[in-house]
């Protein structure tokens, strides 16, 4: 458990990728030190809790919100957390006992669990080991092959040294620097041009605790449109996630008051929207005199968080609902992603609601390409410690994976322009209220290898892996 926890070290706020790699090692040669599937099963899952633990532990925040309410479930979910993800590396590492080459087994295995973990029971590609090279240029090659692609090839680097000592360790030396060659390459190559468009970017701060008090709510609101009001009104005025406590169903006057503050410019809000009995965790872009543009609804949605499975069981055996929505047991999903044409000036953009940044495939499974990406969030809910910080890097992954800027708003932080490279161009502090002006947005590269392929390369590198390891045993029987 303490080799996974110190593999750990790379995640952010940390971000020490010195660390975490040769941990990595430290851990993969722990794994190894069995004989039979069951005894390599535990110690997978042991490891694996350490990590996931330590990489995880933002998860007790939300419980903590209400603590009279919730508290108790903190270290339930802490550690069930833990243990349900360290499942997946019990069950690659008692994979490996069936070849010869265990290490490279072993790299292939994790690097398949680590594709499943993203994907299946709605997926949680959240602290992938390929994750700790996000403040190192070698974050560039996920334009390659993504993060799934660069955790496979982080885990087969760590298997090296475990298969020829120092020789393997020369080599995962050699291609480790190669990999910072290339993103500093990749950094230094001319930036696209810049679209010639105004933003502010707006950062309530407001605590999550109070959001819904109703005395609050009515700060809350006047103080992002103090915000948006200041200053020459900008192109675009983007508000966080259920930045809103109002319902514009019910109280339509509201819509006015907002572009009224920018002057009818733009203004895109986080607000949830109600039909009949369902709800929706929403973007909705407004101007004029509050007429509606364009509306976005959230649909992949935060289990437990924005929808409850077998929420109504739930709710009527145990009263337990979801932390985030407002209304009923859950929020229901949209259709899918969309791009909006916000017109030739600002041109077209992507959505993404908190939680979806954190998947690779949404901004790829487009009806077309944007021109830049948003995501509005709200980060009070995991604290101020790692789960905010480590959600800004991610949605900075997605950037470089599709070649395309992010502008991110977030309710307490991070705040920030980002671009095509994934460099953080412009951003507020984190945790203070106010607002950010942006004369440019980051231009477009072209579509990166990953944006046309996905996770294609990665599926290729795993095969390969798990080619080598089959081959040396074949040969090893000969």
């Amino acid at each position: 458990m303490l080799a996974g926890a110190a593999a750990a070290l790379g995640q952010a706020p940390l971000s020490a990728w010195y660390l975490a790699f040769p941990a990595l090692v430290w851990a993969m040669a722990r794994m190894l030190r069995t004989g039979s599937a069951a005894s390599a099963f535990w110690v997978g899952l042991l490891v694996g809790a350490g990590y996931f633990a330590a990489s995880l532990n933002w998860i007790v925040s939300p419980f903590l919100i209400d603590p009279l309410v919730y508290g108790w479930m903190a270290p339930f979910a802490l550690v069930l957390m833990a243990l349900g993800f360290g499942l997946f590396w019990g069950a690659a590492n008692a994979l490996t006992c069936r070849f010869a080459l265990r290490p490279l087994a072993l790299a292939a295995g994790l690097g398949t669990v680590e594709l499943l973990r993203g994907n299946i029971l709605t997926g949680f590609p959240w602290a992938l080991t390929g994750h700790m090279w996000h403040a190192t240029p070698v974050m560039q090659t996920m334009a390659l092959w993504g993060a799934t692609g660069l955790t496979v090839v982080t885990l087969a680097l760590a298997a090296l040294p475990l298969i020829w000592r120092v020789w393997g360790a020369a080599a995962a030396a050699l291609v480790l620097a190669a990999g910072f060659g290339f993103g500093q390459w990749q950094l230094a190559q001319p930036d696209p041009a810049p679209r010639v468009a105004s933003l502010r970017l707006v950062q309530p701060n407001a605590e999550q605790h109070l959001k819904w008090n109703p005395d609050e709510a009515r700060i809350l609101f006047q103080r992002q449109l103090d915000l948006t009001r200041a200053g020459t009104p900008a192109d675009l005025t983007i508000w966080p996630e259920t930045a809103v406590p109002y319902l514009l169903e019910y109280s339509p006057e509201v819509a006015p008051i907002i572009t009224g503050a920018s002057g009818g410019q733009k203004v895109a809000i986080g607000i949830q929207r109600v039909e009949g009995d369902r709800g929706w965790n929403s973007l909705r872009v407004l101007e004029g005199d509050g007429a509606l543009v364009a509306t976005y609804d959230k649909f992949h949605l935060v289990p437990f968080g924005e929808y409850m499975p077998m929420g109504d069981l739930l709710q009527d055996w145990f009263g337990i609902g979801a932390f985030a929505a407002q209304v009923g047991n859950g929020y229901s999903a949209g259709t899918g992603p969309a791009v909006i044409d916000l017109g030739p000036e600002l041109g077209r953009m992507l959505p993404l609601i908190c939680y979806e940044a954190v998947f690779p495939y949404i901004p790829r499974r487009a009806p077309e390409r944007p021109d830049w990406m948003l995501q509005i969030t709200n980060d009070a809910w995991f604290g101020t410690l790692t789960g905010p910080f480590q959600h800004f890097q991610q949605a900075r992954m997605r950037a470089v994976e599709q070649g395309l800027a992010l502008i991110r708003v977030a309710n307490t932080g991070v705040t920030a322009v980002i671009d095509a490279r994934g460099r953080v161009v412009q951003a507020l502090p984190f945790g203070e209220a106010g607002a950010l002006d942006v004369a440019a947005i980051p231009g477009a590269l072209a579509a990166t290898p990953y944006a046309r392929w996905g996770e294609w390369p990665a599926i290729a590198a795993i095969l390969l892996l798990f080619a080598g390891a089959f081959w040396r045993r074949r040969r090893h029987l000969a």
